[in-house]
């Protein structure tokens, strides 16, 4: 208790004359003993803020009937999830005093909050216990994840700093696989919409392993999209397994549960998503070094037998191996040689005498003794003198050559005798 208090400033009894830094004091110790002031809750507008280069913070709180300058210090105002700004609605917990300075009294901000984040929790709350009630969080539910995704679909914001933590660890990895970015809003009005259409679109491919679904930190109204029920139906009806990278560690959404595995950051869902390709990745160079040392060591085995092998006699002179079979190959190759001669001969004498049968049938014997054969311009051979007309243009073949002839007239055999 200061003396001020002590020596009763309204006592009658004498005239005291006080300073203000006295006055002040004393109204400090006024508003310390006062529970409620030392710590409470309190609404209202922000006004003139100023975000100091110190990092503290200045600005007042307003209402319709009145207002309060209040301070935040760096220390507290650092673990904020928003940026405070003029006009923004908040609920702040802390303690009143005076800064004696100015001998105002001001509000000493501890905790800060957007004003209806607890009706925010309170409907997380409702729509977390609903839908657990109905399974959708149920283990026996998720997905397996991939071992080797072949192709990753992510939905987020193209521009947020998620989707570049994500490619940066992926471009890490540098496994083989490959990436599909579906735009999407994911905070706003337009992200539920944005983030369930990306999902489906996801699930409408048939070249899909694994979705990621993803944003930055955030208060929690910047990451509501993802507590939703749309979104959330939409990562449990998927058919492909996803994966939910929202917010921070310690922030958890609606779709982190309903996902079939939750990482804690963006980065670390791309870490999750390509793990257990880097896992198999390093057991294949495993496996496969030791299969060059096991193979190595077997074929110096089998190196060491044959050179035990070819130090044998057997092998030191081979061709007494096929000395034998070199007299029997000689032996089939001289009556080999008498048969195909003796067949030769047998087939010359038959083609002989076929040759002379077929000569003596010839019509070019018939030629040799005199006679010709008589064919028209088309080669067709001449029977009859009705084949022919005079002036008819003929060609007649010799023993030794043709002889083109001309009709001059014709005759029957009848008319020859007359």
């Amino acid at each position: 208790m200061s003396d001020l208090y002590q020596n009763n400033l309204f006592s009658k009894k004498e005239k005291k004359i006080y300073t203000v830094a006295e006055i002040t004091e004393y109204l400090q110790a006024l508003i310390k003993e006062d529970p409620l002031l030392s710590n409470f809750w309190i609404s209202g507008e922000i006004s003139n803020f100023y975000h100091h280069s110190s990092g503290h913070m200045y600005f007042t709180l307003k209402d319709q009937n009145s207002q309060l300058k209040t301070v935040m210090f760096k220390g507290y105002n650092s673990s904020l999830d928003f940026e405070p700004e003029e006009g923004m609605q908040v609920e702040a917990r802390g303690n009143l005093d005076i800064y004696a300075q100015r001998g105002e009294y001001q509000f000493y901000a501890r905790e800060l909050e957007k004003a209806g984040r607890g009706k925010l929790y309170e409907a997380f709350e409702k729509l977390k216990a609903r839908l657990e009630k109905e399974g959708l969080f149920a283990e026996n539910k998720k997905k397996e994840i991939p071992l080797l995704a072949s192709k990753i679909g992510i939905v987020t914001s193209p521009t947020g700093a998620a989707v570049r933590d994500i490619l940066s660890v992926m471009k890490r990895r540098s496994g083989n696989f490959s990436v599909l970015i579906v735009p999407a809003h994911v905070q706003g009005k337009l992200a539920k919409g944005e983030i369930t259409a990306g999902i489906e679109y996801l699930n409408s491919r048939d070249d899909i392993d694994l979705i990621i679904i993803s944003r930055g930190g955030g208060s929690i109204e910047d990451l509501w999209p993802f507590n939703e029920e749309e979104v959330a139906r939409a990562v449990f009806d998927s058919h492909l397994p996803v994966i939910s990278g929202v917010g921070h560690e310690t922030d958890f959404t609606i779709a982190d549960f309903v996902a079939d595995l939750r990482a804690p950051t963006p980065s670390a869902a791309a870490e999750l998503a390509t793990a257990n390709r880097e896992e198999i990745l390093n057991k294949l160079n495993n496996l496969s070094q030791r299969l060059i040392n096991s193979s190595t060591t077997r074929v110096n085995e089998l190196q060491n037998r044959l050179q035990s092998i070819s130090e044998r006699r057997i092998f030191a002179s081979p061709e007494e191996l096929f000395r034998n079979y070199a007299q029997e190959l000689d032996s089939l190759e001289t009556k080999l040689n008498h048969q195909i001669e003796r067949k030769y001969s047998d087939w010359e004498n038959k083609y002989q005498l076929l040759y002379q049968r077929l000569n003596n049938l010839s019509p070019l014997k018939t030629l040799d003794r005199g006679y010709s054969i008589l064919q028209d311009q088309a080669e067709n051979t001449i029977k009859s003198v009705a084949q022919i007309e005079s002036g008819d243009q003929l060609q007649a073949r010799l023993s030794d050559g043709l002889a083109d002839l001309e009709v001059k007239a014709k005759r029957k055999v009848g008319d020859l005798n007359d």
